[in-house]
């Protein structure tokens, strides 16, 4: 028996619910032990690490909010590698279209996929304590999205895919992302970018979100941050990309000015195939 509960307590660690049997209510933090290193085993966690911008992040910043603000999501766990330039393409078009920008970095700490409990539907958050209801909270304030991935066997990274899942699931929940713009941009190094991008994009398509696009599809091609540099091509469309955003953003903006309101929902009905 004590066999099978530990072969249990270590499970749940790696899919990042530990908390759960380890004191979620404690003051302070939660736990978060890592498989990547063993000496993060029962490390109180306190919050997760973020990534300063080389851009201005606080456009017109003021005591109201009267600027627009872009929440970029880097799915690859580093920090600076590959994903990271491309999306710091699209900030800095933004940054001069006076667009407020922030990356939020999922870090390397694991994420867990949706298990179905349905309990966001009760309290509008994950019950899992981790970057899904950080990002939950940023995205509120938020006018726009950009998800951004390196190409894992033709998908989006598994991280990534993990936190969507959950993010978008209290979506039905919450409609925080409803009716705000987003789009995605994957890195690769040679192939699957398509079948990426088409699997992020489902995403918002079932999300009410108008989604952004460009003179290309939103991918970039390289093995380092120096390769994807040289595909002018890519970055030209990343840079297009957002143009892009801040003119639907801005037109959206104006038309809400003017008295043109988000569209109102039916009530959701749901048919299933099997009757």
């Amino acid at each position: 028996m004590q066999q099978q509960q530990d072969l249990l307590k270590s499970f749940l660690k790696y899919v990042g619910i530990s908390w759960l049997m380890r004191g979620a209510h404690q003051p302070g933090g939660f736990y978060a032990p890592s498989p990547i290193c063993e000496a993060n085993v029962g490390r109180r966690y306190t919050g997760i690490p973020r990534l300063q911008p080389e851009w201005n992040s606080s456009v017109h910043e003021g005591s109201e909010r009267t600027s627009m603000k872009v929440l970029l999501v880097n799915g690859s766990p580093h920090e600076k590698g590959s994903t990271y330039t491309a999306l710091a393409e699209v900030a800095n078009t933004l940054n001069k279209q006076e667009i407020k920008v922030e990356i939020f970095q999922l870090g390397v700490k694991p994420i867990s996929g949706c298990i179905g409990c349905g309990t966001c539907a009760k309290i509008g958050k994950c019950f899992m304590r981790d970057q899904v209801n950080e990002f939950l909270e940023k995205a509120s304030d938020a006018d726009g999205f950009l998800f951004g991935s390196p190409v894992h066997f033709a998908s989006a990274s598994g991280m990534l895919t993990c936190f969507m899942d959950r993010v978008f699931y209290v979506n039905f929940a919450n409609r925080v992302l409803d009716n705000k713009p987003a789009a995605a941009v994957v890195v690769c190094r040679r192939g699957g970018a398509t079948a990426a991008l088409d699997q992020i994009n489902k995403y918002f398509a079932i999300s009410n979100m108008p989604m952004v696009g460009s003179q290309y599809w939103n991918m970039v091609h390289g093995n380092s941050p120096e390769e994807i540099r040289k595909d002018l091509e890519g970055m030209q469309g990343l840079r297009t990309l957002g143009n892009n955003m801040a003119w639907l953003l801005k037109s959206i903006k104006a038309g809400k000015a003017s008295g043109i309101n988000t569209p109102e929902k039916e009530p959701r009905m749901m048919t299933n195939f099997i009757r």
